[in-house]
């Protein structure tokens, strides 16, 4: 890499490449110089450049943009031809909704301003265009109020310049700077008050129906940036070098930005139904999500030291480096305990990094990213992060009957995988007491569910010593035995003999029709459907547990044989229930048997639902996630084919559009040759070598047949595409019918319980009756009077404040809620049916809004 460019990448970080110093002055100078230099020979590399340091690097841009101040005293017509690209960056990623690109470049163009690059009205122009386009959305004569969160990001854009800009902006624009604010106001007085129902961490009643003076995000923001204006626009969380170049810079000439357009608004649909507004609600939040989320983990201790904007903005620095340096972790790590501000942030980081792991509806990248960025802060900040992890995690254990289903199982998978990576330690005696809790509580499955997870990535007896300091612990380890064969020998008798042959056909590698005929000749006449199916199953698990390969060998070579035994869904379920059973000792491996045979058509994930929701599974859905990581696996992977079907369409739509240009482009090479033909005496005489003549031809029907074949295709993928929907339109629809049965079989009177706080008020209701009726000697340990109204913590006395069947409906209401809430997409598409068949007015209200919620939908239809 060329000198410049490592001073650009490096300008701000203590590095070899500024002699290690720390003097950003220094860094500029020493950068500006070498561009100086180079201008001359490289102008075109060094702009574009520029401008994509300033975007992937923004948490540097106000070093960037004081040296192209610098750079603006000397060559004007580069920094011309800068605001030029920077502005049609800045027009293609408003025209293609890429929000973290106009955040930023808005963000540029205002460091540009106060470097004198920029003239301030323009960058209010600029403000003004996107405050008009916002207002405009959410009139409800005018715009489409569905898409209010593109207008709610455009404000947050405007107001997440302030901090960079706002003291200079006062200062040269006052009044026009004063419009901006009045504007913002008015919209914020126009807009819907923004809910998290859906989407919070913690479970919070009727927080989608609620005012209270809840402030949503963007709300909070404008009370910021008041707090910020009235203090002058003083903070120390952004750096601010153009002001030791102030007296050079003034002297620079600035310029002017072009114009800017706001893409028009998706019309309103025709019906104006809240199903069609939910619908279009939906894909506006898809585009144009809200990027900060704040989780409160620690007390405002703290952080009590910072001003109400540091804390956005240091969110904003993390997350941008977070965003940007996807798959470079180290560096990521490094940037992220390397921020240009002057106090210490490592709580802020721990709660900005798990507020992206536990993101709803999904966090922008795989949770491993986060957990290895994790890792690498712990050995950059030995001596402080891994103890801020650690306090997080206790934190939120705490919290832990409050937190979303999904948080909670995401923070399993973290927390496991993190252990993993430390050898496993963790001071378990801390939370030993769990024993003393029932054993739906939601702490002690909390426990029991990591530990699950550590001996997948270990092994039992590793994960056994592990917890030696609390070896009581030992009773939530998952089982130690391996597989549950039946067919071992000692009774099974007649069965075993059946099995060994079996085996030895498999050994001898016999063909799976020799096989199939066999088990109709030998097995199934004499034994009935039901032991034939056991005999068959149990004998090929047992000869594919050996190894993941051993299964995948077993199940391509025989799957034709347990087809044809398992013909419809009847017979699949009792199929789901021999791997179960098989493998009762062992969750991880029931998983990857019963996914590899969906993913070879063994198994619908029709049969999986109905499974999944059988009486026996049903008792433990409060217990254990064994059950829900089979059912997340089936809906996942019939997701993931839509996908990947939508996937290969669009490719083939775009294989047709360059076929028909290779068609027409042969076929108009080939009539211009023939064209060439000439009569001679009457005979017709090649104008063109007859060779060529006849490889155009060759050519033009090559391409026409390979135009023919991509539609044919595209046809058949579009088949396949329709007849999945249909599949996935059946599987939600039987997915909720059966989480509708069995609530309502379970869910306590809607009178008595309508919100989430009655139902766990119920439990706690009648222990105080039981404890005022019966002497102290009578109140049982486990289901004592709660010492508080809230659920949120067991408490480390032995006493969880829940009744099993309360505890049964929460935990089920909130897979319910995170299911709606992970396939919205795919849902929307089918509301109507679900309205029909499952969402009738006489559905419990507590099943109703958790689907609302996870749809993000209303309860009263707005």
């Amino acid at each position: 890499m060329s000198s410049w460019k490592s001073l650009l990448l490096r300008i701000g970080d203590k590095c070899p490449d500024y002699a290690n110093s720390s003097d950003f002055k220094d860094h500029i100078e020493t950068c500006f110089g070498v561009l100086r230099r180079e201008l001359e020979h490289s102008a075109n590399d060094i702009l574009k450049f520029l401008i994509e340091c300033a975007e992937q690097l923004p948490h540097k841009i106000p070093f960037y943009g004081t040296v192209i101040g610098l750079i603006n005293l000397e060559d004007e017509d580069f920094v011309k031809k800068l605001l030029e690209s920077t502005q049609n960056n800045f027009q293609d990623a408003l025209d293609s909704g890429n929000c973290n690109r106009i955040r930023t470049l808005l963000r540029f163009l205002t460091v540009m301003m106060c470097s004198k690059v920029l003239q301030p009205s323009s960058l209010v122009v600029v403000f003004e265009t996107l405050l008009s386009s916002a207002a405009t959305t959410v009139d409800e004569e005018k715009g489409n109020p569905s898409w209010q969160a593109r207008a709610d990001f455009y404000i947050q854009c405007i107001l997440s310049c302030l901090p960079w800009g706002g003291a200079e902006l006062t200062e040269q624009v006052p009044e026009e700077v004063e419009r901006v604010m009045v504007g913002i106001e008015a919209y914020l007085s126009i807009r819907r008050h923004g809910s998290d129902a859906g989407l919070s961490f913690f479970e919070d009643d009727d927080d989608s129906e609620k005012g209270n003076g809840h402030k949503d995000f963007l709300e909070d923001l404008w009370g910021r940036i008041q707090v910020l204006s009235s203090n002058g626009w003083k903070l120390d969380s952004v750096p601010r070098p153009h002001l030791s170049f102030e007296a050079q810079l003034v002297a620079g000439k600035s310029h002017e930005f072009g114009p800017i357009n706001c893409p028009d608004q998706p019309t309103q649909p025709s019906t104006n139904s809240a199903i069609s507004y939910g619908k279009q609600k939906h894909e506006a939040e898809l585009r144009y999500p809200q990027r900060i989320r704040r989780l409160n983990i620690f007390p405002a201790s703290k952080t009590e030291d910072l001003q109400p904007i540091d804390r956005f903005i240091v969110e904003e620095y993390l997350l941008d480096v977070l965003f940007y340096f996807n798959g470079c972790r180290k560096e990521c790590a490094s940037f992220m305990v390397g921020l240009h501000v002057p106090f210490r942030y490592e709580h802020l980081m721990a709660e900005t990094i798990f507020s992206q792991i536990l993101m709803l509806p999904h966090p922008p990248f795989k949770p491993i990213y986060y957990t290895l960025v994790i890792i690498d802060l712990c050995k950059a900040l030995p001596g402080a992060f891994p103890a801020v992890v650690a306090g997080a995690v206790r934190a939120l254990f705490e919290k832990i009957a409050d937190l979303d289903m999904e948080c909670r199982t995401r923070l399993i998978l973290w927390f496991s995988h993190h252990l993993s990576n430390f050898q496993f330690i963790w001071p378990w005696e801390e939370w030993a007491y769990v024993l003393d809790l029932p054993k739906w509580a939601p702490q002690r499955v909390f426990v029991q569910e990591v530990l699950e997870r550590e001996v997948r990535l270990s092994y039992w007896d590793k994960v056994k010593q592990s917890i030696e300091n609390a070896p009581g612990l030992e009773a939530l380890l998952p089982p130690k035995g391996g597989p549950n064969f039946k067919f071992s020998g000692g009774d099974s008798g007649e069965l075993h003999a059946l099995s060994v042959e079996l085996s030895n056909l498999v050994k001898g590698r016999a063909a799976a029709r020799e096989m199939i005929v066999w088990i109709e000749e030998n097995v199934f006449p004499v034994h009935g459907l039901e032991l034939t199916l056991k005999v068959v199953v149990q004998t090929f698990l047992d000869i594919g547990s050996k190894s993941f390969t051993h299964l995948i060998t077993v199940l391509e070579r025989y799957g034709q044989v347990i087809a044809k035994i398992c013909s419809d869904q009847d017979k699949q379920v009792m199929l789901i229930a021999e791997v179960d059973s098989f493998w009762k000792n062992n969750a991880q491996w029931a998983a990857i048997a019963i996914d590899r045979m969906m993913g070879y058509r063994l198994l619908s994930n029709l049969a999986i639902v109905r499974w999944v929701f059988s009486p026996e599974n049903i008792e433990q859905f409060h217990l254990s996630d064994r059950p829900w990581e089979i059912l997340r696996n089936a809906v996942s992977k019939t997701y993931n084919r839509i996908c990947d079907l939508r996937k290969e369409i669009s490719s083939l739509k775009k294989g047709i559009l360059s076929a028909e240009e290779a068609a027409a482009k042969a076929k108009m090479e080939l009539e211009t040759a023939e064209l060439k033909l000439s009569l001679v005496d009457g005979e017709p005489v090649l104008g063109e070598n007859p060779v060529r003549l006849k490889r155009l031809k060759s050519y033009a029907e090559k391409a026409k047949e390979e135009e023919t074949s991509i539609r044919e295709s595209l046809e058949a993928k579009e088949a396949l595409l329709a007849r999945a929907l249909d599949e996935n339109e059946a599987l939600f629809l039987s997915l909720y019918k059966n989480f509708s049965t069995v609530l309502n079989e379970r869910l306590p009177d809607a009178s008595r319980a309508g919100t989430l706080q009655e139902l766990k008020s119920i439990y706690a209701d009648s222990m105080a009756i039981d404890i005022e009726e019966s002497s102290e000697m009578d109140v049982d340990n486990e289901n004592g009077k709660p010492k508080k109204k809230s659920q949120s913590n067991g408490g480390k006395m032995g006493v969880y404040n829940l009744g099993e069947k309360e505890q049964w409906c929460l935990s089920t209401l909130g897979y319910l809620k995170a299911f709606s809430r992970q396939y919205a997409s795919e849902i929307w598409p089918h509301i109507d049916k679900l309205d029909a068949q499952v969402l009738t007015d006489e559905m419990h209200p507590l099943f109703r809004k958790a689907v609302y919620c996870g749809l993000r939908r209303s309860m009263n239809g707005v």
